[in-house]
């Protein structure tokens, strides 16, 4: 495997030279120029010339956001590590904003140096991989994705039900994709070419539900300014779907029986029936075998919808899907953005897998965009929501900012390495400084830097003593 080939520019000759013993050091192939002009220049080869880019941004001639620009016009895979002044915050911003992997401020930490290469290097390496990678064919039904046993069942029956004209009634916890199953079986049904039309049973009041499925005459109630049709009317010939029936009153469930049993509708305060023709496919997070025994469904009409039954399983009974809905929604994403789809670390797909997913595939969905509007191009663990990476949640107290220790005990460190975690984390807080730092932490800075000798943090306290003055 050829060694990675990195492209330095610093007008300053010590930094470069340092920076440049610092890479060979790591055993890249590192090439330097002494402007931004000469990096720009370079860039003009386009992509896979440069495995990274580290620029100062201040320099005479083209500075590191000019550098920035022309790498990520001209090779926009090619990750950019800015080197800012020291504790300039505004620039730092500035430079992820506008694209860069990473900052290092100045005087640079060699330590802190090394590892940020080394991470730009190692999401361009996944994302070559990801790239690389073949991708799946076009899912069978529409947005269903999955291949565990499970879900081919499910792909079977819809397939078998979608020439029917029966009742289907789709079973599963929130956020299972039953929509999308209703939407498959219209989709590969005699019926495609006529409406598909969704209501949520919960979202309306028994009045609203019963003018929003059989429509009213204008005057019918207060406010019915105008005559309006129905879902029933108005999806004739193709396809309505119930969402949560379950949570359909009674008065409402003994007009969708009749509605039914008669293939007809009358409109709220109209005098005269109108004759529809629609598939109906209903679904529901509840047992309505208990719901019937409880009284709160109508037996009847639970046997006319349930002709047949799909069961969507959750999530957490089909872990062997979670891969293949992951690469689903990253190039769903990735469409919607017009952007190139990001790529995934083996150890986030492992977080992913492991997961419960009490939302299901819904929340996996929700999961997965979050962590792609946080990534820079690869979602790693730290990219994933809390719940899911293990990290420490914010508490109800906190008023919403960071948790106080942000995961330093998670996994349970002795005593020398929590007081080294906590230094850091205070040391972070303070921008580098140490001098702040100790005051923060109570303690004066002498004992501060002996407590940085002791964990390996810090080799040269005494230099560090002039940057804090």
């Amino acid at each position: 495997m050829s060694a990675s080939r990195v492209l330095v520019a610093e007008d300053d000759r010590v930094a470069r030279d340092l920076l440049c013993e610092i890479l060979r050091g790591e055993g890249y192939e590192v090439e330097a120029v002494d402007d931004g002009a000469g990096a720009i220049e370079r860039a003009q080869a386009g992509e896979g010339r440069y495995d990274l880019v580290v620029s100062d941004v201040r320099m005479e001639r083209s500075g590191g956001f000019d550098v920035l620009e022309a790498f990520t016009t001209k090779a926009p895979g090619t990750p950019v590590i800015l080197i800012t002044a020291f504790g300039d915050v505004s620039g730092a911003m500035e430079a992820i904003q506008r694209g860069a992997y990473d900052y290092v401020s100045k005087p640079f930490n060699i330590e802190e140096l090394r590892l940020t290469v080394g991470r730009a290097l190692e999401r361009r390496r996944l994302v070559a991989e990801q790239k690389a990678a073949p991708s799946e064919g076009k899912p069978a039904l529409q947005d269903i994705v999955g291949k565990s046993p499970v879900m081919l069942e499910v792909y079977k029956l819809v397939a078998r039900v979608a020439g029917s004209t029966a009742t289907v009634l789709v079973e599963g916890e929130s956020g299972t994709g039953k929509e999308l199953v209703a939407r498959a079986i219209h989709t590969h049904s005699p019926r495609v070419a006529a409406p598909f039309l969704p209501v949520n049973c919960t979202a309306l009041t028994e009045s609203l539900l019963e003018s929003e499925l059989f429509g009213h005459a204008r005057g019918a109630f207060t406010g019915a300014i105008a005559t309006k049709r129905g879902l029933f009317e108005a999806a004739s010939g193709g396809t309505l779907f119930l969402d949560e029936i379950g949570d359909m009153g009674p008065k409402m469930q003994a007009q969708l029986l009749r509605t039914l049993q008669d293939g007809e509708v009358r409109p709220v305060g109209g005098s005269e029936s109108i004759r529809v023709d629609v598939r109906l496919v209903c679904a529901t997070n509840k047992n309505l075998e208990e719901e019937v025994k409880s009284g709160r469904f109508r037996e009847d009409l639970y046997f006319r919808i349930n002709v047949v039954t799909v069961h969507l399983p959750p999530l957490r009974e089909r872990r062997d899907d979670i891969p293949s809905l992951v690469a689903h929604f990253l190039n769903k994403l990735a469409r919607r953005e017009r952007r190139e789809t990001a790529g995934l670390s083996p150890e986030a797909l492992k977080l992913l897998s492991a997961y419960d997913w009490p939302g299901n595939v819904r929340e996996l969905e929700n999961a997965i965009e979050r962590a792609v509007a946080v990534a820079k191009g690869v979602i790693l663990p730290s990219d994933l929501p809390p719940e899911v990476s293990g990290r420490v949640a914010p508490s109800a107290g906190s008023g919403g900012g960071p948790a106080p220790d942000d995961g330093i005990i998670a996994d349970r460190p002795t005593l020398g390495e929590l007081e080294r975690r906590y230094i850091q984390l205070v040391l972070g807080e303070s921008g580098g400084n140490k001098k702040k730092a100790a005051e923060k932490l109570g303690i004066d800075r002498r004992t501060l830097y002996r407590a940085l000798e002791r964990s390996g943090d810090d080799e040269d306290a005494a230099a560090d003593d002039d940057e804090d003055r």
